[in-house]
C-alpha cells in the first residue's frame, strides 16, 4: 500500500490524517488523491469500504485552501444519497479540516432549516447534501451553485436506485460547467455511464476492484429454514445470534416494517436492538447509529437505507434477515463487516420462497457459501399467532366488527345520517351524544329534545306545506352537494332500495332527555 506522504498531500492534510491514525492510502485512494489534485475529473469504480470518503475529502481541502467563500455561494458540493450517508461525509471532512479555516453545512431534511439557511447566508466552502434539500433551499432564494468549483457525486448507483437521477442532472445544469467533478460509484449501469459521459470532462477512470465482489474477509454461510412463517424466521434468527460470537451486529430485512417487528422481538427476548429506517424521525435516527458506532448498541436492525456506505469500521457480524431483493444490496449489506482489512461474518436465512433471489446472489458474488443448518430447532411446531385483523375477527386485538344500532321508534330519514356520520372511532350510540354536545353544552330538556326532533324531521322529508304553515318554520330543503350525494350513495345503497320505508335496523336512533 502507498504512504499518504507520497501522494501530493499538504502538511496540514497529512498531520490531520496521521492525528486519525492512518499512515497508509487504500488502493482508491492512492489512485484517486494525485489525479483529484491535479483538478481533473474523476470516475471512481469502488465497492463500500474501500475508503472512497477521504479519496476526494483529502484533495477537496487541499485545493481550497486558498480563497474565500461568499454568502450563499458554496465553493464545493457533495451530493450523498442518504441523510445517514451525508452526516458521515460531513464528520469526516471537519475531521480531516479542523488545521483550516475552511467551513461547511449539512443540508439533510429531517433537521431544522433556518439553522442551515443561517450558515449558508453566513458563507460556506463546503457544502454536503442530499438532493431533495439542497433543490428545495434553491427554489427558495437561499442558495446560488454558480461558484462551485469542485462537485463530488458519491454512491452513484444508489442515486439510481432511489430516483435521483432527473434531480442530479438538474444540479449538474446549475453548476458552472468549468467545475471540477469527483464521481464514484460502486456499479456502471447504462444510466450511469450516460450521465458520466453527458457531465464529465475526459475524466480518470479509477476502478479499485472488480464491482459487485465479496471481500475475501468475509465468511459467508447460507442457514436454510423449511418453513416461510415469521415466527420461524425470528427464532432462526435468535439462534444464530446466540450461537456467534457478536461484538455488535447489522440484522437487514427488506420491509421497513419488518425491521420494527424484529427489533422488538429481539428486545422482547433481551437483546441489545434497535430499528433504523427511513420512516423514523431523523434526530432518532442519528441517535440510534451514534450509539451503535460508540458501542452503547449491541445489535441494529436496518432497512437497505443503512447498506450503503455507512462507516462503522469494526461490525464483527451481518444477518441478512431476508434474502435481498436485488442481488446488489446483498453485495453492500455484507460490505458493513470485514472492512479495512479485518474479518467478518456474514449468514443468510433461506426459505422455501426465496429461491429466486437467492439465484440471483449466487449468480452475482460466484461463490457458494457455507451451508450451516439449525437442525436441533423443530420449525415445524413454530407458527406466528393470527394478528387481529384476520378475516373472522378472531386473533388478541379488539374485533373490527360494529356493534349493532339500537331500535328505536322515533324514525329519521338516512340522509341526516350521512351528513352527522359518526368518526370511524366512535361508536354508533356515541354519535348522538356527539351531535347534541355540539349544539349545547347544557342538557336538553325534554321540550328541546322534542324541538329537535321535530327540526330534524323537517329537514329529513320532503315539504308538503308551504313554510308560513308549518308548526316549526323550517327553512326550504336545499339540493344537496355533489359530494354529499356521493357520501349519500352507499347508504341508500345499502338500504336494499326500501325506499321510505327502512327497517328498524337502519334506522338513527334518537335519544330523549327527561
Amino acid at each position: 500500500m502507498t504512504e499518504f506522504t507520497k501522494l501530493g498531500l499538504s502538511a496540514t492534510t497529512l498531520q490531520a490524517v496521521a492525528d486519525t491514525g492512518y499512515t497508509e492510502a487504500t488502493p482508491i485512494q492512492a489512485s484517486a488523491i494525485p489525479v483529484a489534485l491535479a483538478g481533473r475529473d474523476v470516475l471512481g469504480i469502488a465497492q463500500t469500504g474501500t475508503g472512497k470518503t477521504a479519496a476526494f475529502t483529502l484533495p477537496m481541502i487541499d485545493r481550497l485552501g486558498s480563497g474565500r467563500a461568499r454568502a450563499r455561494m458554496p465553493r464545493a458540493l457533495v451530493l450523498a444519497p442518504t441523510r445517514e450517508l451525508a452526516d458521515q461525509v460531513a464528520e469526516n471532512f471537519a475531521k480531516y479540516a479542523k488545521g483550516t479555516k475552511l467551513s461547511w453545512a449539512l443540508l439533510i431534511g429531517g433537521v431544522s432549516m433556518g439553522d442551515q439557511v443561517a450558515l449558508l447566508n453566513k458563507g460556506v466552502d463546503v457544502l454536503i447534501a442530499t438532493p431533495g434539500r439542497l433543490l428545495d433551499l434553491f427554489e427558495r432564494g437561499k442558495i446560488l451553485l454558480t461558484g462551485v468549483e469542485m462537485m463530488v457525486i458519491d454512491e452513484a448507483d444508489r442515486m439510481l436506485d432511489m430516483g435521483f437521477i432527473p434531480d442530479i442532472e438538474r444540479i449538474f445544469k446549475l453548476t458552472p460547467p468549468r467545475r471540477q467533478t469527483l464521481f464514484f460509484s460502486a456499479t456502471m449501469p447504462p444510466e450511469i455511464t450516460r450521465l458520466t459521459t453527458q457531465f464529465l470532462k475526459d475524466p480518470t477512470r479509477i476502478e479499485a476492484s472488480r464491482p459487485a465482489m465479496t471481500a475475501d474477509t468475509i465468511t459467508q454461510y447460507l442457514v436454510r429454514i423449511p418453513t416461510s412463517d415469521p415466527k420461524a424466521k425470528r427464532t432462526a434468527l435468535r439462534a444464530l445470534i446466540e450461537r456467534s460470537e457478536v461484538k455488535n451486529g447489522i440484522v437487514f430485512c427488506n420491509r421497513k416494517s419488518e425491521v420494527d417487528i424484529v427489533a422488538k422481538s429481539l428486545k422482547t427476548h433481551g437483546f441489545d436492538a434497535a430499528p433504523i429506517h427511513g420512516d423514523l424521525d431523523q434526530s432518532l435516527r442519528m441517535k440510534t447509529l451514534a450509539d451503535f458506532r460508540a458501542g452503547d448498541l449491541k445489535i441494529l436492525v436496518a432497512s437497505d437505507v443503512a447498506a450503503r456506505g455507512l462507516d462503522i469500521p469494526d461490525v464483527s457480524h451481518v444477518f441478512n434477515y431476508d434474502v435481498s431483493h436485488h442481488a446488489d444490496d446483498y453485495v453492500h449489506r455484507i460490505g458493513r463487516t470485514g472492512r479495512a482489512g479485518r474479518k467478518g461474518e456474514a449468514f443468510m436465512i433461506v426459505t422455501p420462497s426465496d429461491d429466486k433471489s437467492l439465484d440471483k446472489v449466487l449468480k452475482l458474488i460466484k461463490k457458494a457459501p457455507e451451508e450451516m443448518s439449525l437442525d436441533d430447532i423443530d420449525f415445524a411446531s413454530i407458527k406466528d399467532r393470527p394478528r387481529s385483523d384476520d378475516s373472522k375477527g378472531r386473533g388478541r386485538g379488539r374485533s373490527d366488527r360494529p356493534r349493532p344500532i339500537p331500535k328505536s321508534d322515533n324514525v329519521a330519514s338516512m340522509e341526516p345520517i350521512a351528513r352527522a356520520a359518526p368518526k370511524a372511532e366512535e361508536t354508533l350510540e356515541e354519535a348522538p351524544r356527539r351531535s347534541r354536545s355540539r349544539r349545547s353544552a347544557k342538557p336538553l330538556t325534554t321540550s328541546e329534545a322534542a324541538d329537535a326532533v321535530v327540526d330534524t324531521t323537517a329537514q329529513a322529508t320532503p315539504a308538503t306545506k308551504p313554510a308560513s304553515q308549518r308548526r316549526d318554520r323550517a327553512p326550504e330543503p336545499r339540493e344537496p352537494r355533489k359530494s354529499e350525494q356521493a357520501k349519500e350513495q352507499p347508504l341508500r345503497a345499502a338500504s336494499g332500495g326500501f325506499g321510505d320505508d327502512i327497517p328498524a335496523f337502519l334506522r338513527r336512533p334518537v335519544v330523549f332527555q327527561d
